[in-house]
């Protein structure tokens, strides 16, 4: 660990750029207070003070060399090598420490895209768009194809639309509605922009061929490919498929938006590479398809593959994926694990390889080439006065224990003053004139086990869990006991991390029984989605019948039995089968 001293000043407004400071290279330690952004390089010269306040960053550039910032006051900053006018400040100046960029400060920017000429796009709260950098391709977006170092509103057909999600290809830009519309412009050699021809797209039109009534809910962009996820999981590809990344069976490029099959699988997140593309279904299931001459598809072998098709199904149940169409690498994330594979910092890693980081932001900070975010992402901050680590570990230490809960027979050790201040529970225990103040041993109802009650303490120590996802359900049950809300909302995230066919049903039951609104809602989405599977399922027969009659009504409100009107046989199967249930 090396240390660095920097020369900063300060700038009006009291924005701290320039002073004397030393600091720990790679991490910044001052006032207590841990650079979460301390694997990106770019970020190295930052004031402490000036990290504490941001709220979003995003890394990108050819080669990793530029970034732009949103604080907490709405401020926008950007640094970096300026390439084509990227960071928006007005100049082609480069700088190392951050420059204002007036043209964003007090937008409500939200989020983020980059290409690779680069040219940037942003959107706001208020679903405004804001387009600046390289244009030759005319991917701003702006009818012209000038370059403009000055971030400038996006209209057109745009006019009166609310933008809430952005997506670019390295010439092309994609704008998602809140109406489930898209918007395409740019480069179009290979028919990117989905409007049925090669012609160059200058301003924004609305992307109707195929998905014209169909409701899109998220977009993604390869390279010279473009994508969409309807409402119903399907996916739509469109643009250059030399690689077999459009995932259609073959290699042909496909000027209009083309469904990609994918059997059985309601897909809810879709990410590109260069030329790869990684879709992730509602059951936690990886599929992979496209280019694959550094294993990024995670195959195990090299060879170009032009359908869809499943990976990673060793590595337990998947929760999040991440890729950017600069590059050639994939990561995903399990419940506790994340991996990575592809070219991971020139090395060709074939099959998804655990890692030791916490995020895949880290990754992409690390083993990506260029190193660039592949998302927008936080700047996390966390006290680091030593309370978390001696809580940590505090928690079932017999030596300074001054409570002691026998939970099936073992004993878990802990202390009156932490939970007294951690819970209302216990604050009232502790301190009124309950009997159990005056106790050094409590006996923890035997209903409750003790994995789960010991996960439950951990939990009031660390703010963590450390339960597998099957057993969330009991801790929710602690958790709805001790009327913990902020524990019921983290099993309840847990929970949805495992929900499958065979415990939907049970999962729903528990849902309405601990008044788990968010989870309730999400387990009947899905069971909307795979009715036919969960009716067949152990845990849907173990329903009692005021419960099927409840969820019999809630399916009538979606018209769940007509989505099989096109096979009645399988309709009636399933009304009959629903009767009868009730009827037991």
């Amino acid at each position: 660990m090396s240390f660095v001293i920097v020369e900063q000043v300060e700038e009006q407004g009291g924005l701290k750029i320039k002073k004397l400071k030393s600091y720990m290279r790679g991490r910044v330690d001052i006032k207590n207070v841990r650079m979460e952004l301390r694997h990106w390089t770019i970020f190295g010269l930052l004031d402490p003070d000036f990290v504490t306040n941001i709220k979003i960053a995003t890394v990108f550039g050819n080669l990793g060399h530029e970034a732009i910032m949103v604080l907490k006051n709405d401020d926008v900053y950007s640094l970096g090598s300026n390439s084509a006018g990227c960071l928006g400040v007005e100049s082609l100046t480069s700088s190392l420490t951050p420059m204002k960029v007036d043209a964003l400060c007090n937008k409500g920017i939200k989020g983020f895209s980059y290409g690779a000429g680069p040219h940037v796009v942003a959107y706001t709260d208020d679903g405004l768009l804001y387009a600046w950098g390289h244009n030759g391709f005319c991917q701003l977006g702006l009818g012209n194809s000038c370059q403009t170092v000055v971030p400038s509103l996006v209209s057109g057909s745009l006019n009166g639309k609310k933008v809430i999600q952005v997506a670019c290809g390295s010439h092309h830009t994609m704008a998602l509605t809140s109406d489930g519309d898209i918007y395409a412009w740019g480069q179009n050699s290979s028919g990117q922009v989905g409007c049925g021809s090669t012609a160059n797209q200058p301003t924004p039109r609305r992307v109707s061929a195929v998905i014209g009534n169909c409701k899109i809910v998220g977009i993604a962009c390869g390279q010279t490919s473009s994508f969409a996820i309807s409402e119903t999981g399907e996916v739509y590809a469109w643009g250059y498929n030399g690689n077999g990344q459009l995932g259609i069976g073959n290699t042909v490029n496909q000027y209009n938006p083309t469904k990609v099959m994918i059997p059985s699988a309601f897909i809810t997140k879709l990410v590109c590479g260069t030329a790869h593309t990684l879709a992730l279904s509602d059951d936690g299931v990886l599929y992979s398809w496209g280019a694959n001459s550094y294993g990024q598809l995670g195959t195990g072998h090299k060879s170009n593959i032009s359908s869809p098709t499943r990976v990673a199904s060793d590595i337990g149940r998947i929760i999040d994926i991440a890729a950017t169409h600069y590059g050639h690498i994939s990561a995903c994330e399990t419940h506790t694990k994340v991996y990575m594979w592809g070219q991971c910092r020139g090395q060709a890693i074939v099959t998804p390889v655990e890692t030791n980081f916490k995020t895949m932001d880290d990754i992409f900070a690390c083993y990506s080439t260029p190193s660039v975010t592949w998302k927008p992402i936080e700047a996390k901050h966390f006290d680091e006065l030593g309370i978390v680590d001696a809580l940590k570990l505090a928690f079932d230490d017999p030596k300074t224990s001054d409570i002691q809960f026998n939970v099936e027979g073992k004993m878990i050790h802990a202390h009156k003053a932490i939970l007294r201040i951690r819970s209302e529970h216990f604050r009232c225990m502790f301190q009124g004139k309950w009997e159990e103040n005056n106790e050094s041993v409590l006996t923890v109802d035997e209903s409750v086990r003790f994995p789960v009650f010991r996960s439950f303490l951990h939990y009031l120590y660390t703010d963590k869990i450390d339960l597998p996802p099957e057993d969330a359900v009991d801790l929710l049950k602690l958790a709805n006991y001790y009327c913990e809300t902020k524990l019921r909302c983290q099993c309840e995230t847990l929970i949805k991390q495992s929900i499958t066919i065979e415990n939907a049903a049970k999962l729903y039951s528990s849902a309405i029984q601990y008044n788990a609104k968010d989870l309730e809602e999400f387990t009947f989405q899905y069971m909307l989605h795979h009715l036919t599977a969960v009716i067949k399922s152990e845990s849907f027969a173990e329903l009692d019948g005021d419960l099927i009659k409840h969820l019999m009504v809630e399916l009538a409100d979606q018209n769940a039995f007509n989505f099989y009107s096109h096979d009645f046989k399988m309709e009636r199967k399933i009304s009959i089968g629903l009767i009868y249930a009730v009827n037991i």
